[in-house]
């Protein structure tokens, strides 16, 4: 009795036993395979970091970040830290500048720092270099005793209290200038902030990048949609052969194609005179280096970003419901916008913002056709990168251009997300 029922309880025991054991078991073999995966996707996610989230992130830091005041004349600005902001500085701190200056000039470094100077103040670069040319051969014991003198008398902006408040400005190695700028905004001399007095630039050029952006978008929409329910609908060959027609775009270089539109827009291109040959038109019109040039260009360029997500959701709607509401009694048109369109808004949605984000971004096309009534804020990026060597402004402008973009994709989400399609 007494060992039937130890065997009871050791057979009760056992199968507990047993299943932590295979939990054990299965939870290192899950480690295991996520090791695995890991170790899989790491050259993906090393690749990613490399080269889309460190450009990135140098681009943030770079835009509030400017080291080089402070490092071509760093004892000029340490005498000027005890300087009130008022009328002009000790003698201490002009002679600091002036041995820095006669430094700057024999390692040939003397025009970083005006440039630095001019984006503060205009006008300061020659100053700077003319200044440094006059200081090259002084002697040192000389500027040390008379060196706030000899400034005065090479020019007396040096006395200018407006002068000296650029190069502490300039002399923050982390500031939000660049910031301003790219909003157009400057700091007034009390410490505000304020709408820049001069020309304002970059706002109107992003509202009209913004807009630029938003027709092209509607257009391929209007182009794109035909088609892609043409193609949709038709007999498998002749769809078949028309989606390669969409996709030879992509096949050809963008350079090519963008070419090639300047060849048919500008002046004896083959739009005017296929106009005058008709007698539409009496002389050319200027269509080359405009905005309508920039949005017929990106409109062709960017048209299959439309068809193919269109085209996708299209393949998957059964044919069997615009049949159903027709033979219920309702017309075709009203059984299109009522049962058909909704059902194809997550790929209208999906083409919208892939050829809004796009088209934002672009700036190839627009420089090469647009000019520069038909530029975008990607130009002018590229220019203080390539022309101006303003790197910092043009990282403060790409960090407001991604805000922007994350902004507009998460309105987006919120207003056309998948769960308002649904219930659309």
């Amino acid at each position: 009795m007494m060992t039937a029922v130890s065997d009871q309880l050791h057979g009760a025991s056992s199968p507990d036993a047993l299943t932590r054991e295979e939990i054990l078991a299965s939870r290192r073999q899950l480690r295991r395979r996520r090791l695995v995966a890991l170790g899989l996707v790491a050259p993906l996610l090393a690749f990613i970091i490399f080269a889309f989230f460190a450009p990135i992130a140098t681009m943030l830091y770079r835009s509030v970040y400017n080291p080089t005041v402070v490092e071509l004349i760093p004892d000029t600005l340490a005498a000027l830290g005890t300087w009130d902001g008022t009328g002009t500085p000790d003698e201490p701190v002009l002679t600091a500048l002036a041995i820095d200056l006669k430094r700057l000039a024999n390692e040939r470094t003397a025009g970083r720092l005006g440039e630095e100077f001019n984006r503060a103040l205009p006008g300061t670069s020659s100053l700077v270099k003319s200044t440094a040319r006059k200081l090259r051969r002084a002697d040192d014991a000389e500027l040390a005793a008379s060196g706030a003198t000899m400034l005065g008398d090479i020019d007396e902006r040096w006395t200018s209290t407006d002068l000296w408040n650029a190069v502490r400005e300039t002399g923050r190695s982390f500031r939000e200038t660049y910031f301003l700028t790219a909003l157009d905004l400057e700091r007034t001399p009390e410490g505000g902030i304020q709408l820049r007095e001069s020309a304002r630039i970059y706002i109107p050029l992003y509202i009209k990048t913004l807009r630029i952006a938003l027709v092209i978008t509607v257009l391929t929409f209007l182009l794109g949609y035909p088609l892609a329910y043409y193609l949709a609908h038709a007999p498998p060959m002749r769809a078949n052969l028309l989606m390669v027609l969409v996709l030879l775009p992509f096949w050809t270089s963008l350079l090519v194609r963008t070419t090639a539109w300047i060849a048919l827009l500008q002046t004896n291109g083959v739009v005017n005179s296929l106009l005058m040959g008709v007698g539409l038109t009496s002389e050319p019109l200027e269509m080359m280096f405009t905005e309508f040039a920039t949005i017929v260009a990106m409109t062709h360029i960017l048209l299959p970003f439309m068809v193919l997500p269109l085209y996708s959701v299209m393949r998957g709607i059964d044919p069997s419901y615009m049949r159903a509401a027709m033979s219920l009694g309702s017309k075709p048109i009203p059984a299109f916008w009522r049962i058909y369109f909704p059902m194809t808004l997550p790929g209208v949605s999906a083409g919208g913002l892939l050829v809004f984000i796009i088209s934002v971004g672009y700036y190839i096309t627009p420089a090469l056709v647009g000019g520069t009534d038909g530029q975008m804020i990607s130009n002018i990026i590229a220019f203080h990168m390539q022309q101006s060597n303003n790197w910092e402004l043009a990282a403060a402008l790409g960090a407001l251009l991604l805000v922007l973009i994350m902004v507009l994709y998460w309105v987006y989400d919120r207003l056309v997300g998948a769960d308002n399609i649904k219930l659309a």
